[in-house]
């Protein structure tokens, strides 16, 4: 039999707990030294099958500030060392499985889920709980985890005990809620903070801020190759088209420039209208080298994405690439009250000034001749000669990808 039931049907709400237990002491005192609610998860069933509870299994299920993700699981078994996490892409929400789930029971406001799974099915049950009885599990039961402002999540324990869980293994793990619920926000919290913060200033920049980095003028000077990127005609894109097919080409260019650079270890530090600003830090050696293959990438797939465009009856998309390298101040600048952690010197300006030059010579990819000697790649370039560059006092020696690769 399932349940569904409201919060007067529980019992003894209000007296908390309903005995003190030694987990619950290890809940709230001895665990401000892991930083991470999945270790936390499996030494609290490991606490459990050591008091007697006989969980088999058990889930944490969040709902996240994520570019990416709607949500995240946490799954631990009994016999695994290690919890499982399984994320879930937006769009699932609506899909017939989430919606006839007892984790969507308890976001649509249920208080308890509890589901005896031995005996033979009616032929009309979903195949979740199915599952869990392939896996030789008798019973499942779902809480909600109440976080600050009325914001749910879902914790699940479930037995392979015969008969299922007895109603003193129900009162022990659900006395252990409101200390889990506290525990559980705190790391939460801490992952939206620092996903929020990677998703809008990058991976080390966040760290940064996050180390304590957060003072007006405070920073570093580095080394780094600069990349600075720029869409060509989107004034007129923008004037011309509808918005949602304009914001639908920015994500699309976007991520043809943006995944590689990440994933050969760049970091974009802004996103500034069509352009982008990113570095490479020559702390690592192959920076030169990683940031000349992620253009190399970013141009594969703007071939592939302007294909598109044509099929479709679409002018291919144009866009300029200046490359430099050189000592950059890193750090927060800004107001007193608002801040952007970002880069400026001399190295910048002359970027942003090849990026700029591409609309004259008609090269999508310009580098400086500092950037190709640290790099070591002048036989794989063009040299199209000296160039001024507007507020710089000496000429630059500037080199282009070979035509025939050009985008």
């Amino acid at each position: 039999m399932q349940s569904f039931s409201n919060k007067a049907d529980i019992a003894g709400e209000g007296v908390w707990p309903i005995r003190r237990r030694r987990i619950l002491d290890w809940l709230v005192n001895e665990t401000r030294g892991e930083r991470f609610i999945d270790n936390i998860l499996v030494e609290m069933c490991e606490k459990l099958l050591a008091a007697g509870v006989p969980v088999a299994r058990a889930t944490l299920h969040f709902r996240t500030n994520h570019p990416q993700w709607v949500g995240a699981r946490i799954l631990w078994k009994e016999g695994l060392a290690e919890a499982k996490i399984d994320t879930f892409a937006y769009g699932i929400e609506n899909t017939p499985e989430f919606l006839n789930s007892p984790v969507n029971a308890i976001h649509q406001g249920s208080e308890e889920v509890r589901k005896q799974l031995e005996g033979t099915t009616d032929g009309v049950e979903d195949s979740f709980y199915q599952e869990l009885r392939d896996d030789g599990l008798m019973e499942y039961i779902a809480w909600p985890l109440e976080h600050t402002f009325g914001k749910r999540h879902v914790v699940t324990f479930s037995t392979s005990r015969p008969g299922g869980f007895t109603s003193e293994h129900v009162d022990f793990l659900r006395d252990l809620l409101p200390a889990l619920t506290l525990v559980s926000e705190i790391r939460l919290k801490n992952i939206m903070a620092r996903t929020l913060l990677q998703t809008y200033v990058g991976p080390h920049a966040s760290e940064q801020i996050l180390s304590g980095v957060t003072t007006r003028g405070s920073g570093a000077t580095v080394g780094a190759a600069i990349m600075i990127c720029d869409l060509r005609d989107f004034t007129a894109i923008s004037d011309l088209w509808p918005r949602d097919d304009v914001i639908h080409l920015l994500n699309d260019y976007f991520d043809a420039m943006s995944d590689p650079i990440e994933r050969h270890g760049g970091e974009i530090l802004k996103f500034m209208g069509d352009g982008l600003l990113a570095i490479f830090p020559l702390a690592k050696e192959t920076a030169c080298l990683d940031l000349l293959q992620a253009i190399r990438e970013g141009q594969t797939l703007m071939a592939e994405l302007n294909e598109q465009h044509v099929r479709m009856g679409r002018e291919p998309l144009r866009y300029g690439v200046g490359v430099h390298v050189g000592d950059v101040m890193y750090g927060n600048i800004g107001s007193r009250r608002r801040l952007d952690f970002t880069v400026i010197g001399p190295a910048v300006n002359v970027a942003s000034r090849l990026e700029s030059l591409t609309k004259e010579v008609k090269r999508p990819v310009l580098l400086s001749r500092a950037f190709v000697e640290m790099a070591g790649c002048a036989k794989d370039m063009d040299s199209l000669g000296t160039f001024p560059l507007r507020g710089l006092g000496e000429p630059v020696d500037v080199f282009a990808f070979p035509e025939r690769v050009a985008a």
